[in-house]
């Protein structure tokens, strides 16, 4: 699956091609991530990818120039289907649902990152297919949000985790129905007085799962 990030810091992602399992599958080549910065597609020395905002306010806003070229060159790259979302606390909550989707489809992706006060609302209107938030705050900018996005679709990718049952056990995976995950527990089986529920280390699979699922916190409700 091909995934394009445009922001004017692309080091912010180091971490997803250096640690964990975002590094592995970019290694086995499940994924791979292009970088976009709109800073290279700017015209003046200064390199500037904001101004002040029309009509007046704090803040600088993300010129459309810049952006709109950075877009349609990751466009070329990935090719003319992949889908733009732009990462923006006035969008679509994200779900599962929405991961599970991206990762199935495999549909490349173009992942817009703001700053400052946002973007030109011409390029949402123009060139953005949908507008993604992972939650009601605001952030200084749409890396982290992205490399949520990113880390939570790269997981679901075949052949990324070792046993993909761990995914299908996941919280809110639709293969079970959306609910939350039970608690785990490991070795000791004593510690600090206390103790891993003994159905746990019975053996008998049929107590282990109605245990498991009598154990699973009620589900969060979340806005779409």
């Amino acid at each position: 699956m091909d995934i394009a990030l445009i922001s004017i810091f692309p080091h912010y992602f180091d971490a997803l091609e250096q640690f964990g399992i975002t590094s592995g599958a970019i290694k086995k080549k499940c994924c791979q991530l292009h970088f976009f910065n709109p800073r290279d597609y700017t015209t003046d020395r200064y390199q500037s990818v904001d101004d002040r905002p029309y009509g007046g306010g704090p803040g600088m806003v993300m010129r459309p120039e810049p952006l709109s070229k950075a877009i349609l060159a990751a466009k070329e790259k990935l090719g003319a289907d992949a889908s733009v979302i732009y990462l923006d606390p006035k969008g679509s909550t994200l779900q599962q649902s929405h991961i599970e989707n991206y990762a199935q489809l495999q549909i490349p992706l173009i992942l817009l990152c703001g700053r400052y006060e946002g973007i030109d609302q011409r390029i949402i209107d123009t060139l953005v297919d949908e507008s993604i938030s992972i939650g009601d705050y605001v952030l200084s900018g749409g890396e982290i949000p992205a490399m949520v996005l990113v880390d939570a679709i790269i997981r679901l990718l075949p052949e990324v985790l070792n046993s993909q049952a761990s995914a299908l056990e996941d919280s809110f995976s639709s293969a079970n129905n959306g609910a939350l995950d039970y608690p785990h527990y490991t070795r000791p089986p004593s510690w600090q007085q206390l103790e891993v529920p003994k159905v746990l280390m019975s053996g008998d699979h049929q107590k282990i799962a109605a245990f498991r699922e009598s154990q699973r916190p009620t589900a969060k409700k979340n806005k779409s």
